[in-house]
């Protein structure tokens, strides 16, 4: 195969819709836009959201909550998933994102208390919960907040 024996898939590029070139481009005399008013006027047509004077869907529901953007926001991963690892492993955000236990470290990494780890473990991350500190020493491992 050559580059010019190229060519895209069928179906995935269109033709060019050649607005306002007269009668024989196939558009009639409107080209597609119909007779007056707003939107056959160049520049014409309105704002994304605008529902004809009627006030918007964005500012008829109700706003409910906070949203506090100082919050930190941390990466969760349970202690029964850290028990994949071999025994001595040090544990750390590169590694967890390495092995697919999280995708993104956002703020950094929590780890979290739910089931049981078997393996001694050096863990560092961002934060543990109490519960998550207990296993992993209880394990002989050690628990490092970066």
């Amino acid at each position: 195969m050559k580059l010019h024996e190229l060519s895209p898939a069928k179906g995935s590029t269109k033709e060019v819709k050649r607005i306002g070139r007269g009668h024989g481009s196939g558009q009639g005399k409107t080209a597609g836009k119909g007779h007056k008013g707003q939107n056959a006027r160049s520049g014409g047509g309105v704002r994304p959201g605008f529902e004809g004077g009627q006030t918007s869907l964005a500012r008829r529901t109700p706003k409910r909550g906070f949203n506090n953007i100082f919050a930190t926001n941390y990466a969760t991963v349970n202690v029964a998933s850290l028990d994949m690892f071999k025994d001595g492993t040090v544990v750390d955000t590169e590694l967890l994102k390495a092995s697919g236990l999280i995708k993104k470290e956002l703020d950094g990494v929590k780890i979290l208390g739910n089931g049981e780890l078997t393996k001694n473990l050096t863990v560092k991350a961002a934060a543990f919960s109490a519960a998550a500190k207990e296993k992993i020493e209880k394990a002989g491992g050690k628990a490092e907040v970066i």
